[in-house]
């Protein structure tokens, strides 16, 4: 793969953590399908579809049903691997690996740029949404989804409980999966990119960690952020952890699964 520049991120999504994301793609839609409808509302028939960090594409694959067509561009080649394995046969849906801060989109390609929890890592974030606003028509329209600060949510309840044993496995808010939790970085980020109308609402949705607390603490252990701040201590000391990530998960647990209530921000814009 030529013309990427956020180097850390390519190893990583083409090494251990794209290889789990793309082996247990049903697992992390369980996690995340919830918030499809918040995106896939935005798509009309007529648009065209780019799918920012598109992962194992069924949102890609979604949007088309809906859409005119849809393009998923990710970094990630395990996980492309399985959006195409599971798009074939669907005529309108394609997919591309590339960086999305530098790849050599056609100007005014798409009408409609989503992205469900892809957008939070991007090593220059404005030279990546000036990058997609390029790429959309003129009055194209941007929608993601990214975290919120965990603060006060069931999943920071959740990693709380590793505190005593391992730093937080998201890192600082304003970098890794918190990048944007801040609306006003946010809506900075995205004006200094180009955008116009930019608006931040939180949303929520069921999110489905595993059929019991064994499978969902498993899960979650090795869920890379974890799995690499476990492998930074003892094997003991990881091991309370893991324990201690268990007896956290026991109050979400029902009968058929153990569910956190997810938080998220819907953000929204237009090219200007």
């Amino acid at each position: 793969m030529t013309g990427i520049v956020n180097t850390a991120q390519a190893e990583a999504w083409n090494g251990y953590e794209g290889g789990h994301w793309a082996a247990h793609a049903d697992r992390y839609d369980d996690v995340n399908s919830g918030f499809n409808g918040y995106l896939l509302d935005r798509v009309s028939a007529e648009d065209r579809v780019l799918d920012i960090g598109c992962g194992n594409g069924q949102l890609t694959r979604l949007a088309a049903a809906r859409g005119r067509s849809a393009h998923g561009v990710d970094l990630s080649e395990p996980m492309l691997a399985t959006a195409r394995a599971r798009a074939s046969g669907v005529p309108n849906v394609t997919f591309e690996q590339g960086d999305v801060q530098v790849h050599p989109f056609t100007g005014g390609a798409f009408d409609l740029a989503l992205s469900r929890f892809g957008v939070m890592f991007f090593a220059d974030p404005v030279a990546a949404f000036a990058n997609v606003r390029r790429a959309l028509s003129p009055g194209g329209r941007l929608a993601f989804l990214c975290l919120t600060a965990l603060a006060g949510t069931d999943l920071g309840r959740v990693f709380g409980a590793l505190a005593a044993y391992l730093p937080q496995p998201t890192g600082p808010d304003g970098s890794g999966p918190t990048s944007f939790a801040d609306p006003d970085r946010t809506r900075a980020v995205l004006t200094e990119a180009g955008f116009e109308a930019v608006e931040c609402t939180r949303v929520e949705a069921d999110q489905i960690w595993g059929r019991d607390v064994p499978d969902a603490a498993g899960f979650m252990a090795d869920w890379g952020p974890v799995r690499h701040q476990l492998g930074q201590i003892g094997s003991a000391r990881a091991a309370k952890a893991t324990e201690a990530l268990a007896v956290a998960l026991e109050p979400f647990a029902a009968p058929d699964a153990v569910r956190l209530r997810g938080t998220a921000w819907l953000v929204t814009g237009r090219r200007s």
